[in-house]
Formats: C-alpha cells, structure tokens, sequence
C-alpha cells in the first residue's frame, strides 16, 4: 500500500511515494515560491505530485504544513511563512487538482504520526510527541491515533507557561517552554551565559559573531568536556523535565518522545530532564514512564504526511 506524502514549507515543497512498509520510495523537492501566491503554491503541488502519481498506484494525499489545522483535516487557519493565505481548505484544493483524495495536519502533528507508524512511536499505543527546532511543537497520540482536541488544535506543547516572569519567545507571554528549548531561544540563554564567562572557549570561539552559535555547538562543546556546554544544555533539559511533568500530569500519557535538532544533545538534555521528573512527578503517574529520542531526521514529515493518509484512507 502506497501514499503520498507532502511537506509544505516555506521555502520548499517536499513530496515522496512512502509505502506503509518499506517507508520512502521515491522523493522530489521544488522551490515553494510562496511569494507568488497561494493559487501559484497549490499548483506547485499539483504539479509535484502529479509526476509522481503516473508511477505507482495511491490511496490518498497527506499533507503536513505550519498553522493551525481544522479538526476533520481539510482546512489551514494563516499559516505562517505563506502569503496569502488566511482560511483554507487545502485539502479540497489539492484533491480537485490531483483527482486524489488528501487531508492535511499541523507539521508538529505530522511528527507524531510519522514516528507512530514509522518510528519510535511503533512501540506505544499512546504518547505525547515533542519536537524540539526552531520553535517547539508536539503531537498528542492517544490509542493509536492523533488528539486534536475540539477545534482541531490541540498539542500547542511549546507555549505552555513554565514562568511567567521569563524570557519572551514567539508566545503571546513570557516564560513559555519554547522561550527555554526553541533553538533561537536556547542560543540566545546560551549566549548570556558564554558571555559571563571570557574565559571559557566557547566565548573564544563566537564572541565576534554569536549569531552563529547553534545548539549542535553546544553539543559537540559538550562532548569535548565542556563544563560551560553541559552546564547550558543542564539547565535547559531541567526545564524540559518540568514541560514534561505538567505534560504528564494533564494528560495521564507516560510515554514522551522526543525529536529535532536540539534533541540531538540527548543525554546531555534527557537526563537533567529525568531527574527533575524523578524528584516532583507525583509518584502515580511514575509508573511506565519513559523518554525516548526519535532519530527519523528529516525523513520524519514525509513519512507522517503519509501516515496521516494510511490513517485516513486505507
């Protein structure tokens, strides 16, 4: 069984043939040219995977993009990164162009569904999917399938409040978890303390140009044996250990996985995160608890866009 795939960013459009097996078949990328518009956007699509299609037999399109998705997965609300766009049911327009049936989901979602059938998530029937990037997004799977909440739009993991009187990031408010672990955000913490600390080599190394300070710096810093770098990446995964807790405590999901770039510090981050969890979890919600890192790269949104079909379609 065949779908495919589509990951709809804005700067490129990425489409692959994946079967519910074997995982990616084939894959294409094309610029997304989001500034002409989002009839000119759709039509990139189309054509896309309109090449694709003439090759292999497809129940459906799934299609993971920025923004918040309607419950029955038809509909984005102002995406951002794409002109032109407010209130679009791009499924619709994708299936009248293709003359293949499509649902869309929230590009944090679409991670949870890929590594639910094609990852680290195989192994639970229920987690709760945080990724760690440029921002931070989740996905909620409850019994094998993913939990939008009311209006579609659950799993906003990355601005729950851990303190109010903290740092700004994209939330409407201060102190927001992805104000600590988003990786603007994490470098921008990290630079205040390299900054305190002239002796240290990290502050040799950037202190011309801290703009290019990355989390992966911190990481391979780290590795070395930087005291500086572990202190940082410390910190930051004792503030994911308390996201996790309120996680945890609301949802009743004891299950966590973990992915994207900052999440390659591992343990560096997982287990200040764990220890946190260990001293103030209340001690019911211990039971079957783990953390576990998800390792399916950039592979993971193909793979969930096709997901989301084989979930929808099959």
């Amino acid at each position: 069984m065949k779908a495919i795939g589509v990951d709809l960013g804005g700067t490129n459009i990425k489409a692959a043939v994946v079967d519910n097996e074997k995982g990616i078949v084939e894959q294409v990328t094309t610029p997304t040219q989001a500034k002409l518009g989002k009839d000119h956007i759709l039509n990139r699509i189309a054509e896309t995977i309109g090449d694709l299609k003439k090759k292999y037999e497809i129940i459906g399109i799934g299609m993971g993009l920025p923004g918040m998705v309607s419950k029955d997965q038809t509909t984005v609300k102002y995406p951002p990164n794409l002109p032109g766009w407010t209130v679009v049911n791009a499924a619709e327009e994708i299936t009248q162009r293709t003359g293949i049936v499509c649902r869309i989901e929230n590009d944090a979602n679409i991670a949870a569904i890929g590594s639910l059938h094609f990852g680290v998530g195989r192994n639970f029937d229920s987690f709760i999917m945080i990724t760690l990037g440029t921002g931070v997004g989740g996905g909620i799977i409850i019994d094998r399938n993913i939990y939008k909440g009311t209006q579609g739009m659950a799993g906003e993991l990355g601005h729950v409040i851990i303190d109010y009187h903290g740092p700004l990031s994209n939330s409407v408010t201060r102190g927001t978890v992805e104000a600590y672990l988003g990786q603007r955000f994490l470098s921008r913490f990290a630079t205040d303390l390299i900054t305190q600390n002239p002796s240290n080599e990290l502050y040799e190394k950037f202190s011309n140009d801290f703009e290019k300070l990355e989390p992966i710096d911190l990481t391979n810093a780290a590795k070395e044996g930087n005291k500086l770098a572990i202190e940082i990446l410390a910190k930051s995964g004792q503030r994911l250990g308390y996201a996790i807790i309120n996680y945890v405590h609301m949802m009743d999901i004891r299950k966590i996985v973990v992915s994207g770039g900052v999440s390659k510090a591992g343990d560096f981050l997982f287990e200040p995160a764990r220890d946190i969890v260990r001293k103030h979890m209340m001690e019911p919600f211990k039971e079957g608890f783990e953390l576990v890192y998800e390792d399916l790269g950039n592979d993971s949104a193909l793979l969930g866009a096709a997901g989301l079909a084989f979930d929808s379609f099959s």
